[in-house]
């Protein structure tokens, strides 16, 4: 199993290869990201006639082109600009989606409906934004009491660094959403695992927030079968089997872990690679198993280090796992800074600092 090819020099060509625990590649066309995106959106309006899509300059694409042809081919009743107003857009959202369920419970239709808006800007950079998906989307079923919910609401937005975005468009704002109970959180590493991901999301009957790595969507580039197909969510994936230390990361992130990997290998140490994929809930158990049999653990993020996913999945590991651990807990993460311009790529988690502490681990 290994990560797909990603034109960049800053991380090194990387020899395409397909990879998927439940798909295969042969009926496959090689696309990038947002291709892979644009095919699980198209997907979504053909099968559900209650699917929408709408949110900031949508209409014609998005800034990212991941909409592209979705408003010609469903109509701009289906597929629509909106004011650049977040609490407004996602305030919709959420009523939209209540108002299916409750047309779901007097038809009793059991296809789910599906809600995705995009917010180019960062999330949580809008405090009204914020308020409608923390209070509102996240709560809605148990106000309720479960007799109402929003579970057709997926929200997607691009996040993570883009190599120019500064200390506004390079933030990972997911451990934020991680922390607030009701949401689902979800992000793919690839366009094959972005294509399923979306798909599971639209259709799970949780609000779930889904986060595209800006860096992939267009050099992330693989098979991705174009029929209609689905990941299941809170399922980590070992993407690399190892014995000496075990590694987690998800996003754009899993690249630059598998070629610290693969160097770590030349120096005669084994990695297993874990791809999270959704943060929460998160997939304890398999992660938890492949530390119990490595003894050492690391996990890498972008997100600053200081209250980032990583600090949970170490704690959570540290109780589990304490008798088995031989090494303390590393993290490679970001900077608790904020999100630099110039100087990036002393921010950034890199290959050799994940080698460092590979190494550093394994030989505590």
């Amino acid at each position: 199993m290994s990560i797909p090819m990603l034109r960049l020099a800053k991380w090194g060509l990387i020899s395409k290869r397909c990879f998927s625990n439940t798909t295969t590649c042969e009926s496959g066309k090689t696309v990038n990201l947002f291709s892979a995106i644009n095919q699980a959106l198209d997907i979504a309006l053909d099968t559900d006639p209650r699917s929408y899509i709408f949110g900031e300059d949508v209409s014609f694409g998005g800034v990212f082109r991941c909409t592209s042809g979705l408003a010609d081919r469903y109509g701009k009743h289906r597929v629509f600009n909106t004011p650049l107003c977040e609490q407004g857009i996602v305030g919709f959202g959420i009523g939209l989606a209540a108002m299916i369920c409750i047309t779901d419970r007097e038809t009793a239709q059991l296809q789910k409906s599906s809600l995705q808006i995009i917010s180019f800007p960062l999330l949580i950079r809008h405090e009204s934004l914020w308020s409608q998906i923390v209070n509102e989307a996240a709560k809605f079923r148990y106000r309720s009491g479960n007799q109402f919910n929003c579970g057709g609401l997926t929200i997607r937005s691009p996040y993570g660094a883009v190599g120019h975005g500064g200390h506004y468009h390079s933030q990972s704002p997911e451990s934020f959403f991680c922390h607030v109970p009701g949401l689902k959180v979800v992000i793919p590493r690839s366009p094959q695992q972005a294509k399923g991901l979306l798909l599971s999301s639209i259709r799970d009957p949780n609000p779930v927030i889904f986060f595209e790595p800006k860096w992939l969507y267009r050099l992330a580039v693989e098979e991705v079968p174009e029929h209609d197909y689905m990941l299941p969510l809170s399922e980590a994936e070992v993407i690399r089997q190892g014995n000496d230390i075990t590694l987690v990361g998800w996003g754009a992130q899993l690249a630059l872990m598998e070629k610290a990997c693969d160097d770590a290998e030349k120096a005669g140490i084994s990695c297993e690679l874990i791809d999270l994929k959704t943060l929460i809930p998160w997939d304890k158990e398999t992660v938890e198993a492949s530390v119990r049999k490595t003894g050492k653990l690391l996990v890498s993020h972008e997100a600053p280090v200081t209250g980032g996913f990583g600090a949970e999945i170490s704690a959570s590991i540290a109780e589990r796992c304490f008798s088995r651990l031989e090494a303390p807990v590393a993290r490679i993460c970001g900077l608790d800074t904020p999100f630099p311009l110039v100087f990036e790529p002393f921010y950034m988690p890199t290959k050799n600092k994940i080698l460092d502490a590979i190494k550093a681990t394994v030989n505590y």
